[in-house]
């Protein structure tokens, strides 16, 4: 357990290093939460006036269903085609190069057939757990939750080879599930580190937070609050930053066995839990 802590430390400790060595990568998920908040409000301000908001009874079950669906495909779409700017920045710093933002976003608008596939795919399979999720008591939930997390270990790699493979969709999943199977075994170890690393960070500043309550100061209590909610943003970006240097990290030694020269090969070698043991694997 401690070396698993320790090793998650050492992994959101070079990521950090690589980010503020190359401060431009916050830009993608600045830009990612930016475009999804004029996506959300673009779905949301026409059914609030609309009244289709009320629900599936009041706008019928095509067209509120309808609407979730393509809400959901422009939604992974934003997320996936700045994660894949993202990546191709973070692949070309890896490799000693160094992109502009501008050079990361035209790397991914030249992916944008496979990543408006991967995006179609990924908001059938969420809007499928959806509408699963709403018919199923707690066991069904639970079941659909690890179904969910099994798909998104699956496709892990997904953009990774999209982009520095230049596959199609279908090809990168493939391509994704048997980089999983073949050499990262079934667990998790190093990316659940890292959030863990964020989600407690998080909860220490909420506790903070209700910690002001005891003072008795409503002024104070606000000001935390505040501080507090742009705190969260800020992990946010700088996790989504960090995960994709990470991720991009792991695709490289998965695929061709090399450690980028930023990362320590104990620690990449066993940010996953082999399967088994035997040529080829961690």
């Amino acid at each position: 357990m401690f070396e698993s802590i320790g090793r998650s430390i050492e992994l959101v400790k070079t990521s950090w290093n690589i980010l503020m060595d190359d401060k431009k990568l916050l830009v993608f998920p600045i830009l990612s939460g930016i475009v999804t908040i004029l996506v959300v409000l673009t779905f949301i301000l026409p059914l609030l006036f609309s009244g289709a908001l009320m629900g599936k009874a009041h706008a019928g079950p095509v067209l509120y269903y309808g609407l979730l669906f393509l809400f959901y495909i422009v939604s992974y779409f934003v997320v996936i085609f700045f994660n894949t700017a993202l990546i191709s920045c973070v692949n070309a710093k890896l490799n000693g190069r160094d992109l502009t933002v501008g050079e990361g976003l035209s790397a991914a608008a030249k992916h944008l057939p496979a990543i408006i596939g991967w995006a179609v795919i990924s908001a059938t399979v969420g809007l499928i757990l959806h509408l699963l999720e709403e018919r199923s008591g707690l066991i069904g939930q639970i079941v659909l939750s690890i179904v969910g997390g099994a798909w998104a270990l699956v496709t892990f790699f997904v953009v990774p080879v999209l982009v520095i493979e230049d596959k199609g969709v279908f090809e990168s999943i493939k391509e994704s599930f048997s980089l999983i199977r073949k050499t990262w075994g079934e667990s998790i170890v190093g990316a659940g580190g890292m959030a863990v690393v964020f989600v407690v960070i998080g909860v220490l500043g909420g506790l903070c937070v209700l910690g002001t309550l005891f003072l008795g100061i409503d002024l104070l209590f606000y000001a935390a609050l505040a501080l507090f909610l742009l705190m969260i943003v800020v992990l946010a970006v700088v996790y989504y930053a960090m995960q994709g240097i990470f991720v991009t990290a792991l695709y490289t030694y998965a695929k061709t066995g090399t450690v980028p020269a930023a990362f320590n090969r104990d620690t990449i070698q066993n940010a996953f839990m082999p399967k088994q043991a035997g040529p080829g694997n961690i």
